[in-house]
């Protein structure tokens, strides 16, 4: 793998990672509503479809650092 190529894959680690921490706060926002007695049908309904996405962030991101460690071992 050239260096052109883990570079894409640096940068798109970085970006999967930015859009978790913002999936994280949304999560943690909504659990706060949910907690405190504040949700309706549409925030429980909100807070499974941004978990859901948050697993598959991290499924990705776990992909990408996989990809990246085994090539910094070569």
């Amino acid at each position: 793998m050239d260096e052109a190529s883990l570079d894409d894959l640096r940068q798109e680690l970085a970006t999967l990672r930015a859009q978790e921490e913002r999936l994280s706060a949304e999560r943690d926002r909504l659990h706060h509503q949910i907690d405190f007695g504040f949700e309706s049908g549409a925030t429980r309904e909100r807070e499974l479809e941004v978990s859901a996405a948050r697993r598959e962030l991290h499924e990705r991101i776990d992909l990408v650092s996989k990809i990246l460690n085994a090539r910094h071992v070569d």
